[in-house]
């Protein structure tokens, strides 16, 4: 059963995290993210995307209170496919700009091997459709983002949106295709990782690490299950625009997974914003340009 609806009152939420890199190679951005909810915010929680389903497949939904129908962004947390919640700092800013916001799980590694995270994500795209009368949502401006693995799903979304290879389940006949792109710092091509990687960063050919995992096995010995996996490979130029953001010393995610996704879109002639952090790590970013751009490229592609 679903839950009821929750109304917030004006409220702060601040929010701090310390960077954390673990030897099972989960981290946590950086810094002090606030969080504003506007006064009047409608929240339903923990809303079943997949009839009996597994408990991971659920989502929180925050309408503003604005008049609809709304364009919606779809949040996908990060936690190298292993790790995270839904509830891991929502980007609750978007509500003040008028866009309603679903913040989704998906199964983990632990719990299923890839392509149940982007099949998820993709069933996810495809409720909200089917449903968007039923909370004042606009069908037709979706977006979605993500950062770290969030954001090679939403890459995942993004690009795979015109096959129907990864639609499986409920809604069949609603589409998961979305109308932007938000990809902060997720990977894009596996098995270029390590190539790139910096002097002391995350090794991610080993067995143990979060790419292996999703795939089931080492992933250069794994190369065909990889393939699958990788957002670059199903760029075309029905691709929708993104906006890819990077920090060019992240120790987790090299820099250069951005580059081949920013290098493969512009080739294929979708419309893409490719934006460094100079010194930026793993997220947590102070560069007053991210929220800048962000809203910027929101407001052309949902308004």
């Amino acid at each position: 059963m679903d839950r009821p609806a929750v109304h917030f009152t004006a409220r702060l939420f601040v929010l701090v995290v310390a960077a954390t890199v673990t030897s099972g190679g989960s981290a946590e951005c950086q810094g002090t993210v606030k969080h504003h909810a506007p006064e009047g915010t409608t929240v339903h929680r923990d809303l079943a995307y997949v009839t009996d389903g597994h408990a991971r497949q659920r989502l929180d939904l925050y309408l503003p209170p604005a008049e609809g129908p709304l364009p919606l962004v779809v949040y996908i947390h990060g936690g190298a496919f292993r790790a995270g919640d839904k509830a891991d700092l929502p980007p609750l800013e978007y509500l003040a700009e008028g866009y309603a916001l679903a913040a989704i799980n998906y199964r983990l590694s632990q719990h299923a091997l890839f392509p149940a995270q982007i099949e998820d994500c993709k069933a996810a795209v495809r409720w909200l459709r089917a449903h968007a009368a039923d909370h004042g949502l606009d069908p037709e401006r979706f977006a979605v983002g993500g950062a770290s693995a969030g954001g090679h799903l939403a890459a995942m979304v993004g690009t795979a949106g015109h096959l129907r290879e990864f639609d499986v389940g409920e809604h069949l006949d609603v589409s998961s295709r979305v109308r932007a792109v938000l990809d902060y710092f997720g990977p894009s091509d596996f098995l270029q990782m390590d190539a790139h990687r910096l002097p002391n960063g995350m090794v991610h050919d080993t067995p143990d690490s979060p790419e292996s995992q999703l795939v089931g096995g080492p992933i250069q010995e794994n190369k065909d299950r990889v393939a699958r996996v990788n957002p670059i490979m199903y760029v075309t130029a029905d691709a929708p625009p993104f906006l890819i953001v990077h920090g060019d010393r992240d120790p987790l995610v090299p820099h250069h997974q951005s580059v081949l996704l920013a290098e493969a879109l512009k080739k294929a002639g979708v419309p893409v914003t490719f934006y460094t952090v100079e010194g930026g790590g793993h997220g947590g970013f102070e560069d007053p340009r991210v929220p800048e751009l962000t809203r910027e490229f929101l407001r052309e592609h949902l308004r």
